[in-house]
């Protein structure tokens, strides 16, 4: 059981006094915070100098807490950074620094292996000692932080009001990846992507989906790929599945952020992104997307220009698909005969086997 030290100050209302336990228990430096907690209540209880024999810690010491504590509560118990006010900055040659500028301003986007080479032979004509590829890296990133370096801007123009619109990239989003997770059970992952298909000028787009250890596959048409198609899809994959849900795999795709994401959120799910131009991570589903498109898409684009029509008969593949057709994966079962035999019941039960059949059948036909 911990043991809380709360200042003489009151603290009034239940949601601060929350707040106030919060800050001690999951604040930043909690275990130094307890520590001096620990100090300053042996302090009162004992005095001075036994403090300072027990601890090494003197009276002034004490004081300068508890003024601490009494201003900013326990958070300020906590040690500041220790990093230096004025830091070193690096320091590059003039000549270098223009030549990085220039290759960038000339070659937009190209990255610290390109330069490498060509500012190596330009350091050698001046006589000057060539940086290295890591360095090079280094000091693209200071430029960027400083502005030296054209950003990438998209510009529009709009005829009803005569107006230039231009779009500069916003920070970074930090993403989560997968780094080695192994899914083991029904919903541990799923992968999901856009397969965009073109057909006599008409364009639909068809988000898919696959569940990694039962091979459970999913697949719907819309007319726009839009961040709240994909939270529509997202809403019908988990109407269909047989299984829970609970981390989904997508690439850096603009329809898989904003209302996707929200989703996600709202529905506690994981989200993976894949590593940028890395669509291995995406494996199975890969290779899922050539199959409905070979065996299902390029034979029904007579219908695709209405997508209830298009969806519709889809369904009709997908449920062969996940019912009949057997997968070399998974023992060449069909992926809803292996999701009973090997996650839902010991033995193969046939009546429990036309039971999801039927409900999956439904909830796929007749969902909202």
């Amino acid at each position: 059981m911990r043991r809380f030290y709360l200042e003489s100050s009151r603290v009034t209302g239940y949601s601060r006094f929350m707040r106030r336990i919060d800050d001690i228990v999951n604040g930043p430096g909690n275990t130094e915070i307890e520590t001096r907690l620990k100090i300053i209540q042996f302090f009162d209880d004992y005095g001075a100098k036994a403090t300072k024999q027990a601890f090494g810690k003197s009276r002034s010491t004490i004081y300068l807490w508890k003024q601490k504590l009494r201003s900013s509560g326990t958070p300020g118990l906590a040690s500041g950074s220790r990093a230096p006010h004025r830091r070193r900055r690096r320091i590059v040659a003039t000549f270098v620094e223009s030549f990085v500028i220039g290759y960038r301003t000339s070659h937009p986007g190209v990255d610290k292996t390109t330069i490498y080479p060509v500012l190596r032979v330009a350091c050698e004509k001046a006589g000057i000692k060539a940086p290295s590829e890591s360095t090079i890296g280094r000091i693209l990133r200071d430029l960027k932080e400083r502005g030296r370096i054209p950003r990438k801007t998209k510009v529009a123009y709009n005829a009803a009001t005569g107006r230039l619109r231009i779009w500069e990239p916003g920070p970074g989003v930090k993403k989560t990846r997968r780094r080695g997770f192994s899914p083991q059970k029904p919903g541990d992952l799923v992968e999901i992507d856009t397969v965009d298909i073109f057909v006599d000028g008409l364009k639909r787009y068809l988000l898919t989906a696959i569940d990694l250890p039962t091979r459970f596959a999913f697949a719907y048409t819309y007319k726009s790929s839009s961040s709240s198609s994909a939270r529509d899809f997202l809403e019908k994959l988990r109407c269909v599945a047989p299984f829970e849900i609970s981390r989904v795999q997508t690439d850096n795709g603009h329809e898989f952020l904003k209302h996707f994401q929200e989703a996600c959120s709202q529905q506690n799910l994981t989200h993976f992104f894949n590593y940028p131009r890395h669509p291995q991570s995406n494996g199975h589903l890969e290779r899922f997307n050539r199959t409905v498109q070979e065996q299902f898409a390029y034979w029904n684009t007579d219908i695709l220009d209405e997508p209830d029509d298009f969806n519709r008969k889809l369904m009709d593949y997908l449920i062969w698909y996940n019912t009949e057709k057997p997968h070399r994966g998974i023992g060449k079962l069909p992926p809803l005969r292996y999701y009973l035999d090997k996650f839902v019941t010991p033995q193969q039960s046939n009546m429990l086997w036309t039971l999801t059949g039927a409900v999956i059948v439904h909830n796929i036909l007749y969902m909202s």
